[in-house]
């Protein structure tokens, strides 16, 4: 959009600032409505400045939210939180944005489960559902039904904690979860199907 960039972080390392004199910044939701401070949204810039190709409303498909203008640093313009995740990480299950990375990030927290892991949504009676397919770590693999259910009431609880959304975790075997060469495919999406 300019070089050198749009923002910066500071010392403080408390989110970006924005150059304010060469960008409008906001953040807004998937229907392009602005949101409120700390409100997590869509990052969409706006050059004042530049000349040859001017770009309204550029949305970045960075997930951030507004911070105050105000940091310890003493600058005072546009602030917002570091990149959070992408749009494309984004999921709204029952009017609540998931991404896909806090779940890798509690998974990745419990020594249980491997890095492997699939998502999956449905509707069911008209609710949405999330399922996370992950994969049990053979050293805690037992012919115990108990150890495997109390595996699964910890890792279905820490992303309730994380996300705020009710969470059902179904353990597979080691090398079932997909391998691809590149960007994995970690979301499968079904609420269209039928």
């Amino acid at each position: 959009m300019n070089g050198p960039g749009v923002g910066f972080e500071c010392k403080e390392q408390d989110g970006l600032h924005f150059w304010s004199d060469h960008f409008i910044v906001e953040v807004v939701k998937p229907d392009g409505t602005p949101c409120k401070d700390g409100e997590r949204g869509e990052l969409l810039l706006t050059s004042l400045t530049k000349e040859a190709l001017p770009l309204l409303r550029c949305r970045t498909g960075d997930i951030t939210y507004m911070k105050g203008s105000d940091c310890s640093c003493g600058r005072t313009g546009v602030r917002t939180a570091k990149i959070l995740g992408r749009v494309d990480d984004m999921l709204v299950i029952r009017g609540i944005n998931v991404f896909s990375s806090q779940i890798e990030h509690v998974l990745m927290s419990n020594p249980e489960v491997g890095p492997h892991f699939q998502i999956v949504v449905q509707r069911v009676k008209h609710l949405d559902e999330l399922t996370v397919r992950c994969e049990l770590e053979q050293e805690y693999f037992t012919d115990d039904v108990d150890d495997l259910q109390r595996v699964i009431q910890k890792v279905e609880r820490a992303l309730r904690d994380t996300l705020n959304v009710r969470t059902k975790v179904e353990l597979v075997e080691r090398g079932t979860i997909e391998r691809t060469e590149g960007k994995s495919k970690k979301i499968l999406d079904l609420r269209g199907a039928l």
